[in-house]
């Protein structure tokens, strides 16, 4: 196998002319440089160098493999330069999972202050609720996981979870459409994904009824349109009216129902620096924004029980 060393060597011998230079230019001894030759020759197997008067000159052999080895080395500095500007997250793709409403009203902030702070950081972006997103995380298909949770529970083993916000539920129902939850019984429900679904069963339960589903749909924008049609009532987070508000609905806050909002990452360490930089402008993001209680038209009064 050829050693780098060496075929540097060949290469700065190449360019100087002289063996007595090429050490210079290396910072080793002139016998040092000339046994690299040496070795370099045996393990090709090639006779690189003949004598001319005092000094060598390459080959033909030589002059290809030190036009050969100019280019190895170009290739691995340039490696080398790629690898330390990933490490510093000056460059390189970091892959984030989101969730249709977090990709809508929270991811836009998190594009902007890593554009802005690591421009030459690309974020690659997969959508996925929660289930199918930690599953792509654990199995690394993606380097952190816009997640949420109605219970305050761990990620799972493996992972970890950074709180963001806490995002209000509200109800949302068509004009002459029931005001609170706990008249739920008088109407049936639009869900959305399988958390949602679990959820909407949950504060049913609280409240006394058990929910009767007319449709299920992961789009909030298609849940808000069949309200609107006085299919039923649905709840939705703050997050999915923020991104978008059907004009045909009216909204009212849960009293005490909200939702968990988490980036996920594998707990493993170290990480590259890029997985830190994403988790942070996650959180500023979120810091900057009001989706916590958005600001909806209509209905202002809470769904209490």
């Amino acid at each position: 196998m050829i050693d780098v060393q060496q075929l540097r060597a060949l290469v700065e011998l190449s360019r100087l002319g002289t063996v007595s230079a090429a050490a210079e230019s290396l910072g080793f001894s002139q016998s040092t440089v000339s046994h690299q030759l040496a070795a370099l020759s045996r393990a090709t197997g090639a006779v690189l160098l003949t004598r001319a008067g005092r000094g060598v000159r390459l080959t033909e052999e030589g002059r290809a493999l030190a036009a050969r080895g100019q280019e190895i080395l170009d290739l691995l500095d340039r490696t080398e330069r790629e690898a330390i500007s990933m490490a510093r997250a000056e460059a390189g793709r970091v892959r984030l999972a989101a969730f249709p409403s977090a990709v809508a009203s929270l991811v836009p902030g998190v594009l902007d202050v890593v554009g802005r702070k690591h421009p030459g950081l690309e974020v690659e972006l997969v959508d996925a609720e929660p289930p199918e997103a930690l599953d792509a995380l654990r199995r690394g298909r993606v380097d952190a996981a816009l997640s949420f949770s109605y219970v305050d529970d761990d990620a799972g083993e493996g992972l970890q979870a950074v709180h963001l916000l806490d995002d209000v539920l509200y109800l949302v129902s068509h004009p002459g459409g029931i005001t609170r939850v706990a008249d739920g019984a008088r109407c049936r429900w639009v869900t959305g994904c399988a958390r949602c679904r679990e959820e909407l069963i949950a504060v049913g339960r609280a409240n006394g009824f058990a929910p009767e589903t007319a449709y299920a749909s992961d789009d909030y924008v298609a849940v808000q349109a069949l309200v609107a049609a006085g299919v039923g009532a649905a709840l939705l987070p703050g997050m999915a009216l923020s991104a978008y508000r059907h004009e045909g609905v009216q909204v009212r806050p849960l009293t005490r129902e909200h939702r968990r909002v988490e980036v996920v990452t594998r707990a493993e360490r170290p990480r590259p620096l890029a997985v830190d930089v994403l988790v942070e402008a996650c959180r500023t993001a979120a810091r900057r924004t009001s989706l916590c209680r958005p600001a909806v038209r209509g209905g202002g009064s809470s769904a209490v029980r």
